[in-house]
């Protein structure tokens, strides 16, 4: 007999007393204890009996977060096209925070532009403790984000997982859920939020029609969907001031006498790093 159908066949209380009422109040004790269990929640709350998590850096996002931040030891979804969504601003304020540890290295896992030491380092993030990984398969990516994981040196990862299937989420979910204390994100293509997946925060970002807000929609949390997206500033104002310089720098013209060149020879170069893009997208 199915628990619901136990608790349905419980009989009224009688007036006056009688045999229901112990029984009853034994159905009640055994519901208040699976409610006390810290991997339960009501599907009205948020979830955060026994998550231990790490503050954004961003109110609104650690508001709608079970535990007030991100959760560590456990798989973080975050889905995102191409550039230029802005990744980087959305996880610098944590990643900053997470490297001041002893086992402060960031791992990157296959990330598509190298990152612009300047600018991170802007954000408080020092680029010396910064790793890279390369793999050039969907196996080699696997296998190169569950040793960042394993190593006690490292306690953030982000790894680029265009092509990672749910069997492969779940090794990684439970490759940090050993762990207990590491930041763990997937970074995967939009089409991959209809896919089933292991991890408890999954999150869908875009960027609106002017390019300076950040929207978050959080598809899976551990509690009731939110009504209506996040708005986040794409660029932090450290990082958006580094921008400004960057630009007014190139736009001055070369010292000595002024040369006019024909409009073929200014042809668009391709960037060669994650801050010559919107937002330092990644």
């Amino acid at each position: 007999m199915s628990a619901c159908a136990r608790i349905s066949s419980c009989e009224p209380l009688r007036p006056g007393g009688g045999s229901p009422a112990p029984r009853i109040a034994w159905r009640s004790d055994a519901i208040a204890a699976l409610l006390a269990r810290p991997d339960v929640w009501t599907a009205g709350a948020l979830g955060e009996r026994g998550t231990t998590a790490l503050p954004s850096g961003h109110a609104p996002l650690d508001a709608a977060l079970p535990g007030g931040g991100w959760p560590l030891g456990t798989l973080i979804e975050l889905f995102a096209p191409d550039a230029p969504t802005p990744v980087w601003p959305l996880l610098l304020p944590a990643l900053a925070r997470q490297q001041q540890r002893p086992d402060g290295i960031v791992a990157l896992v296959n990330p598509p532009y190298a990152p612009y030491g300047p600018a991170l380092a802007a954000c408080g993030l020092a680029a010396q403790h910064i790793v890279s990984l390369r793999g050039a398969s969907a196996a080699e990516q696997l296998w190169a984000t569950e040793q960042a994981l394993g190593c006690t040196s490292v306690g953030a990862v982000l790894a680029w997982l265009p092509r990672a299937h749910s069997s492969a989420l779940r090794r990684l979910h439970l490759a940090a859920a050993r762990r207990g204390d590491g930041l763990l994100f997937a970074l995967r293509p939009p089409h991959a939020a209809g896919e089933a997946s292991p991890a408890p925060l999954r999150i869908a970002l875009t960027l609106d029609t002017a390019g300076e807000t950040l929207v978050l929609n959080v598809l899976k949390r551990r509690g009731p969907r939110l009504a209506a997206p996040l708005h986040l500033p794409a660029q932090p104002p450290a990082l958006r001031a580094l921008l400004a310089a960057s630009a007014a720098r190139r736009a001055q013209p070369p010292h000595g006498a002024a040369q006019v060149l024909p409009l073929a020879t200014h042809a668009a170069q391709a960037p060669h790093d994650a801050v010559d893009r919107v937002a330092v997208a990644a």
